[in-house]
């Protein structure tokens, strides 16, 4: 093969290779990328067997072929190389020869026909969704994702087509037991009697770094094993999580009747200051709520105690619970709007909070003893 690619180019297709091809591994050739030229550019494949990414950029190809170069070897190469400059790359076999400027490079290859494959194979479902939505349902429910591995069927998110209130939704779920979070947009055409998948993590992070620079829509392709994801130049085909998400509405309470309405902005800067307070292992943080006020509340034995005292909209019976302030936080911190709406039961109760008039984002927060 031989080509001729932009150094920014290059660095751009690289660097989201990165994070999937990992440092450690006992298969050789996962620790490579796979390169091709052809006439419609410089492609990039990697993969760690569970999630691929392919993406294309142009360039001037002289000769087609493919090869595979150690990755992290070849993103800092390019790296360190002048901002902007072409870079020639000529070879294949067991060596890929790297020219820019002054500059040459050998890299050791290893065989192409060795290199996984994981995009065959028929996705019946397809749909395409406008980047801003797919970023909304990522954003605002992937802090719930559970980092326990022991049940890895939490481990990711829940996209799944549902019926509310007449409506069809795509509803993304994520929860890690503590608390829940629910986001949800208009169910796209073709996403009509979508099998219900869990989208691992680090697939999830990826995603979110493609959309980065995108605003066209982004085609989501799956089945019941994979999901794929076509975005600008990048297509990244990730395995599912093979388990059964849990009947997540049954944590949903139903008899909160005790509705608090607060100023999403002044209540996330005051859980924030509070909590510097707060003891490291707990993290807790105690909501007195009484007719027309709020007050928060945080001691440590080490550190001291703070409170700050806010206007709300209350008029229930007055009432003292406690969260995990990080949690809390979190949760303040993706609701879009200028009032947030917690809906309380009692103090051993899940609380559920949302922005005041938003029914597509609702989240779920199990109290603490303090």
């Amino acid at each position: 093969m031989k080509a001729t690619i932009d150094r920014n180019q290059l660095l751009r297709l690289l660097a989201h290779t990165q994070s999937i091809v990992e440092r450690r591994n006992t298969i050789p050739i996962l620790l490579n990328v796979r390169i091709e030229a052809t006439a419609g550019g410089l492609g990039v494949c990697a993969t760690d067997m569970d999630l691929e990414i392919v993406e294309t950029a142009g360039a001037t190809v002289a000769t087609d072929g493919a090869t595979t170069v150690p990755a992290h070897t070849l993103f800092d190469i390019v790296r360190k190389l002048p901002d902007g400059q072409p870079v020639e790359i000529d070879g294949g076999g067991e060596r890929l020869t790297l020219r820019c400027g002054r500059a040459r490079f050998t890299l050791s290859c290893l065989p192409v026909e060795d290199f996984p494959v994981m995009s065959a194979g028929t996705l019946p479902w397809r749909f395409a969704l406008a980047a801003k939505d797919l970023r909304a349902l990522i954003e605002r429910t992937r802090f719930a994702i559970s980092t326990e591995e022991t049940r890895y069927y939490l481990n990711g998110i829940y996209l799944h087509a549902v019926r509310q209130n007449g409506v069809d939704v795509l509803r993304a779920v994520a929860t890690d037991g503590h608390r829940l979070a629910s986001v949800q947009v208009p169910l796209p055409p073709g996403a009509d009697g979508m099998t219900g998948v869990i989208v691992p993590r680090k697939c999830v992070g990826e995603v979110h770094k493609l959309l980065d620079d995108v605003t066209d829509e982004v085609t989501i392709a799956l089945s019941d094993t994979k999901i794929r994801f076509s975005i600008g130049a990048a297509v990244l085909t990730s395995k599912l999580i093979d388990g059964t998400f849990p009947d997540y509405e049954r944590v949903i309470p139903a008899g909160n009747d005790r509705i608090l309405d607060v100023d999403r902005r002044a209540f996330a800067e005051a859980v924030d200051r509070v909590s510097a307070i707060a003891s490291d292992r707990s993290r807790a943080v105690k909501l007195a709520i009484s007719d027309g006020t709020l007050m928060l509340i945080a001691t440590s034995p080490e550190q001291g105690s703070a409170s700050e005292e806010l206007e709300v909209h209350y008029a229930g019976e007055s009432i003292e619970i406690g969260f995990n302030s990080r949690y809390l936080l979190d949760i303040a911190q993706q609701i879009e709007g200028d009032s947030a709406r917690l809906l309380l039961a009692d103090a051993a109760s899940p609380t559920m909070i949302s922005a005041v008039g938003d029914a597509n984002a609702l989240y779920v927060l199990m109290p603490m003893r303090v």
